[in-house]
Order: C-alpha cells, then sequence, then structure tokens
C-alpha cells in the first residue's frame, strides 16, 4: 500500500513527505535527468531543486516566506523567487505540484533507468549462475579429492600391515 502524501500538509511529517515526494518526482523526470547530467554545476543545481521543493511544502502548509527562509537558511528573496515560479528549481516543482493536483501522488521510475536496472539485473543474473557453476565444479573437486584421500589412506593402512607382515616374515 502506498503511502499517503498530504498535498496541503498540516505538520512537519506532512511537510517532509510532500518535500521528498516533490523532490524525488522532479528528479525522475526524464528532461530533468538530462539537465543534471549535462549541469557544469549539478550539486548546486539539484540543491536548488531541493529548497525549491522544501519551500514549496512549508508553503502549502501555511508558512509565510520569512519563517520558509529561516528553516532553510535561505534568504527570503530565493525563497520567493522559488515560490513565484521564477527561478528553473521553482518552475520544474511546481509542475510537479500541479500534476499531483490533477492525476494524485505518483512517482514514476523513467524508462531509461528502469532499462538500466534490467540490464543490471540481468548481469548479476548471468554472474549468480556462473558463480553457481564454479561452486558446482568446486563441489565436485572437493568429492573427488576427499575420494583420493579416503584411497590414500587405505593404501596407507595397507602398507602398514605389509610392514607389519615383512617384520614378521623378518623375524621368523
Amino acid at each position: 500500500m502506498a503511502e499517503e502524501i498530504p498535498l496541503r500538509p498540516l505538520g512537519k511529517q506532512d511537510i517532509h513527505k510532500l518535500e521528498t515526494a516533490l523532490l524525488i518526482a522532479t528528479l525522475l523526470r526524464p528532461d530533468v535527468i538530462e539537465e543534471i547530467r549535462k549541469a557544469e554545476e549539478r550539486l548546486t543545481w539539484v540543491d536548488s531543486l531541493a529548497v525549491a521543493a522544501a519551500a514549496l511544502a512549508r508553503s502549502k502548509a501555511g508558512y509565510p516566506a520569512s519563517k520558509i527562509a529561516d528553516e532553510l537558511g535561505r534568504s527570503e528573496g530565493t525563497i520567493r523567487n522559488h515560490l513565484a515560479g521564477k527561478t528553473k528549481a521553482g518552475k520544474l516543482i511546481h509542475e510537479t505540484y500541479r500534476r499531483f493536483l490533477r492525476e494524485g501522488v505518483r512517482i514514476e521510475i523513467p524508462e531509461v533507468v528502469e532499462e538500466q536496472y534490467k540490464r543490471e539485473i540481468e548481469k548479476l543474473r548471468k554472474e549468480i549462475e556462473e558463480l553457481n557453476n564454479v561452486k558446482v565444479e568446486l563441489e565436485n573437486k572437493v568429492k573427488s579429492l576427499e575420494e583420493k584421500v579416503r584411497t590414500l589412506e587405505e593404501a596407507s593402512k595397507y602398507k602398514q600391515k605389509l610392514e607389519e607382515i615383512k617384520r614378521i616374515i623378518a623375524s621368523i
């Protein structure tokens, strides 16, 4: 069962849920993934998305821009720009929020990412199969060596008995 994400948060926990959903859903958009790939200041750009998501979630909970700025450690102007959609991060987060309003909160993994996971899973399956084959080969070698050890131990016992018989014969 999917966790309920409130679009009008009432408390800190709800704010955190909405903030997280906004950030993840925005980050997984194919166009945003492409932007992140080619962004020179990737961390700064992702940080802006995080701040815009946090600002919008708090704004939807009724927080004034000044309180949001204090909580997030950003200037009130930066927060207002994100909330007004004047920044690229603010626009993207607002688009995600509007999509949530229209379609409900759904976070979908893009096909590109899904395909990467599928390829990785297939690669890991092949590795597991190869390792299982090696394991079977090693188990067979161990059994063979154990059998040789038993044979040698028996031969050693016979050799000892033969030596004992030789000593008895020599003493007679």
